[in-house]
């Protein structure tokens, strides 16, 4: 048990890293791959509270299971990020206000396949779960926990985890921007 444990940690670490590095290259911006991998951190430790609520036994089932949350949620969160970035391409302004806007309009373009996309597979699941064989359900089970939580983190937090990384990055620049008129202004009283 516990070397599956460490063994799922360890692929999902691993995929983490790959995905961060693939959405950084695909959007060529960090801040989308942060927030999506943030957001399947979200994933996971929702279905590894599951697990422990749940008492469900470690196993094959279980490295199976996180890595199919992973790749299911990550997919939702690269379909609102591609919005985003087209979205960002045909606006002019690109105020906090304007992209607050774009990030909105972006969730609210797509939000009709993430739920439909969510709920046939959560049915299938569910179906799965019903007429499924003991060792079916325990992969169904926590699947269908973590549709939830993978459809709740794409809709609801890598988009605004985005636009808290982009503002922190303006922040950060206008205070070193600052900073250099602050030390032009001195040098130039000084002189």
């Amino acid at each position: 048990s516990n070397e599956m444990r460490q063994d799922a940690i360890v692929a999902v670490i691993i995929a983490a890293i790959c995905m961060l590095i693939y959405i950084w290259l695909r959007f060529k911006d960090i801040r989308f791959g942060a927030s999506a991998v943030l957001a399947l951190l979200h994933d996971v430790l929702i279905v590894l509270a599951f697990y422990a609520i749940a008492r469900i036994s470690v196993g094959n089932t279980f490295i199976a299971c996180m890595l199919t949350i992973i790749g299911y949620s990550i997919n939702a969160s690269i379909v609102i990020f591609d919005r985003i970035r087209e979205n960002l391409g045909n606006s002019k302004k690109h105020s906090d206000e304007a992209l607050k806007e774009i990030v909105n309009r972006s969730i609210t373009q797509t939000l009709t396949r993430s739920i439909y996309t969510s709920l046939t597979t959560f049915i299938m699941l569910a179906v799965l779960y019903i007429f499924g064989v003991a060792t079916i359900r325990e992969f169904a089970l926590p699947l269908m926990v973590g549709i939830i939580a993978g459809a709740f983190s794409s809709v609801f937090l890598t988009g605004n985890m985005w636009l808290i990384f982009r503002a922190a990055k303006e922040k950060h620049q206008a205070k070193s921007v600052a900073r250099e008129a602050e030390k032009e202004k001195l040098s130039l009283i000084h002189i």
